[in-house]
């Protein structure tokens, strides 16, 4: 049988999801206690690498090992495995560790290449097989870089760019990579884990949903004011909300691989709802930033992690306890992080932390359910 170390580098998914969980679990319980004063040492300088690393960190870890597995399925050709598996893990392993040092021009560096380096990982077998369809993830992830890089030197002071708008962008691109995906994939799970499920799709709504992210980035782009942002983002609620009604997500609760793709994908139309108040003054920008980062992509990567892991390690595509319990921590932190502090101003550091507890216990559950499995080869004996 292959050694433990042989089997984690086997495939993308196996390495990137079991670092970004364990990267979930202890980097946002710390972010917290540094954020209610109880952890004295700060860990990060600020709110904007909290978010740094949540985006380029966590977000992209997951990202990664989804699309160097996919795209072996989609084209039939090999992407990374073994030692060149390993130096990708460990480029975004090196970043992680720079962003907490003062060597903050190598931090930029390294963590504006890891993208470059998974888009390159992924670009050579989509290019040699004519992959057309899936070109765009490697301008994607070209993108990624930029707006990585430019965080970085918004952050150190050298362009007037604001950091936060950066990571507005970033945001923007991750949903639209989020969207594309779920697009393709939530109404075939549904109508292959739920029989009768009957999800469908429309080619006009489709394009209109994926118009309305790509505006919106355009608008963050520019900077522009709430003229253009509000009806672009109610646009996209409308549209993003149709969507998911076309794939019948209360017909899935039998299914718990299924709904929580749903209960993920519903986080759409309210972040888009409220980037539309934000802009109006209503409500608070962060409502909307959090609605996106732990009810869509925290929903949509702990759900696409315990599929797929399953699926390629050659485990059955039903959900246990411990993946149940693990959905529902990480939506029970959305619900806290974005309502408790709207409904409790006086107890916002509390919801934070809570909030933090909550998202760190899910993914500790799934580093612990998952550690064995990610790290011995696939009960079939396949490859990968």
């Amino acid at each position: 049988m292959p050694r433990p170390e042989r089997a984690l580098l086997a495939l993308g998914f196996r390495p990137f999801y079991l670092l970004a969980s364990g990267f979930a679990a202890v980097s946002v319980l710390l972010w917290a206690l540094q954020f209610a004063g109880i952890l004295r040492a700060p860990i990060l300088a600020g709110p904007a690498w909290h978010g740094h690393e949540m985006l380029f960190g966590y977000t992209l870890a997951v990202i990664a090992g989804f699309l160097l597995t996919a795209v072996r399925n989609w084209t039939g050709l090999p992407t990374p495995t073994g030692a060149a598996l390993g130096a990708l893990a460990l480029l975004w392993i090196a970043g992680r560790v720079l962003v907490l040092t003062p060597f903050a021009i190598a931090a930029a560096v390294v963590n504006a290449l890891f993208p470059i380096a998974v888009a390159a990982a992924i670009g050579m077998p989509l290019f040699r097989s004519r992959n057309r369809r899936n070109y765009f993830f490697v301008a994607l992830l070209a993108l990624a870089s930029a707006v990585v890089l430019a965080v970085h030197l918004s952050l150190l002071g050298l362009v007037e760019w604001p950091a936060r708008a950066s990571l507005q962008v970033g945001l923007d691109v991750v949903l639209f990579i989020i969207a594309v995906i779920a697009g393709r994939v939530i109404p075939m799970f549904t109508n292959n884990g739920v029989p009768g499920a009957g999800a469908s799709r429309r080619p006009w709504l489709e394009t209109m949903a994926l118009a309305s992210v790509l505006a919106m980035l355009a608008a963050d782009l520019v900077g522009a004011g709430a003229s253009v942002v509000v009806p672009v983002a109610l646009v996209a609620m409308l549209g993003h909300g149709a969507r998911l009604a076309l794939w019948h997500p209360w017909r899935t609760s039998s299914a718990p691989l299924v709904w929580v793709l749903h209960a993920a994908y519903a986080w759409i139309p309210l972040h888009f709802a409220l980037r539309a108040l934000a802009a109006g003054g209503l409500v608070p920008g962060t409502l909307a930033i959090h609605a996106l980062t732990l009810g869509v992509v925290g929903g949509m990567t702990i759900g696409m992690m315990t599929r797929t892991a399953r699926g390629h390690t050659a485990r059955p595509l039903k959900a246990g306890r411990a993946e149940v319990a693990a959905y529902l921590l990480v939506f029970a932190a959305a619900i806290v992080r974005v309502f408790g502090g709207m409904l409790l101003p006086s107890l916002y550091v509390g919801t934070v932390v809570t909030s933090a507890v909550l998202w760190s216990a899910a993914f500790a559950v799934y580093f612990v359910k998952y550690l064995p499995w990610l790290i011995r080869p696939r009960l079939d004996g396949k490859p990968g």
